[in-house]
């Protein structure tokens, strides 16, 4: 049952590898957009596949020399060679397993990463500044592009409220586990008495929906155009470059002020609205997983949190998952590998588990 399926999306791959140098296929941009994207999440499981067919070939071989030969020498490494194919063949197999559980459709996407601060004041909004510059490290050592669009900062320099826009290749399917409350626990610079403070802020983690996915009517849109109040140099409340759109059948509100051009700004928000909006639909059509995600995002209430950050002990705890890592300094830096590894595998243990007990 398992090969008769691999068989099929080996067919269908090298159909596609076909395709996608057919000057009909090359002349339609968007037919080729959307092939060649299938084509790239296919080519993942046809190149296990085939790494499991050879290894199964070389067990075959192993196993041929073991029951013919007469030499023991000969017979002992075989078998040797056996064990350890068959430890890789099971490893594969189960990768492979992994590999064709049902995909969430928005992992290849690109993410509106949203950071507000929470309880805890002036301290809440220094630690969203510090966990917008981890995620910025990570994006960096992934080599994805980082762009803040907007942001409110505290007198402090701290940051109240910051949408960022991170594109790259699979951005979604490593953050969206991110969203959630993240609670820090430190003694703040402003505390004298050397208490430690438990604050919190909120990540929202939200794919980047394309035009093709969610269609707003010019009509439902209200678009306000004022001076922006952040830098800018010498066009700052001299030139109405800054946007606000607001989408009227939901009350959705989108402010845009980063860019000097009012274009730039617009079309940002947009892409930033869309985001928002498809959110929003998926959450009517999957009530279930959106209540899920509502409450792991929660009301930035200390008691609501997903992961901590404790400075004092240099440690970083997800509570998902019962993960404690002892290097707070290096996760702060963007090293998140680690714990998003973790994560990945264990909901994706989840859901294998849960696709036995369906099967």
């Amino acid at each position: 049952m398992l090969e008769e399926k691999l068989d099929q999306i080996e067919a269908r791959y090298e159909e596609l590898t076909a395709q996608l140098s057919a000057p009909e296929l090359l002349a339609d941009q968007a037919a080729y957009t959307k092939a060649a994207k299938q084509h790239r999440s296919l080519g993942e499981i046809v190149e296990q596949y085939r790494e499991w067919k050879t290894l199964k070939h070389e067990l075959a071989g192993a196993r041929e020399l073991f029951e013919l030969s007469d030499d023991e020498e000969m017979r002992e490494l075989a078998r040797v060679e056996m064990d350890s194919l068959q430890a890789r063949i099971e490893a594969a197999q189960e990768e492979l397993r992994l590999l064709l559980l049902p995909r969430d459709p928005n992992d290849e996407k690109n993410v509106i990463l949203e950071i507000r601060a929470g309880t805890g004041g002036d301290e809440a909004t220094l630690f969203a500044a510090e966990v917008l510059r981890m995620y910025g490290r990570y994006a960096e050592r992934h080599r994805w592009r980082f762009e803040v669009l907007d942001i409110s900062e505290s007198g402090i320099g701290g940051v109240k409220e910051a949408v960022a826009l991170i594109e790259g290749d699979k951005v979604y399917s490593r953050l969206k586990h991110e969203s959630g409350v993240h609670r820090v626990q430190r003694v703040p610079q402003t505390e004298a008495s050397g208490r430690i403070h438990t604050s919190a802020i909120t990540v929202a983690v939200l794919p980047e929906a394309e035009e093709v996915d969610v269609k707003i009517n010019p009509n439902d849109l209200r678009i306000d155009t004022f001076c922006s109040s952040g830098p800018g140099g010498q066009s700052v409340n001299t030139t109405y470059s800054a946007v606000r759109i607001t989408h009227l059948p939901t009350g959705t509100v989108v402010s845009m002020q980063d860019e000097k051009s009012q274009i730039k700004n617009r079309d940002k928000a947009m892409r930033v609205l869309r985001a928002r909006l498809q959110e929003m639909e998926e959450q009517k059509q999957h009530e279930a997983l959106a209540s899920e995600r509502r409450s792991m995002v929660g009301s930035g209430d200390r008691s609501e949190k997903i992961r901590t950050y404790n400075f004092k002990e240099n440690r970083v705890s997800d509570h998902r998952i019962g993960l404690t890592i002892h290097q707070l300094d290096l996760v702060m830096d963007g090293a998140l590998d680690p714990i998003i590894n973790a994560l990945i595998t264990h909901y994706q243990a989840e859901k294998l588990k849960a696709e036995t007990v369906a099967a």
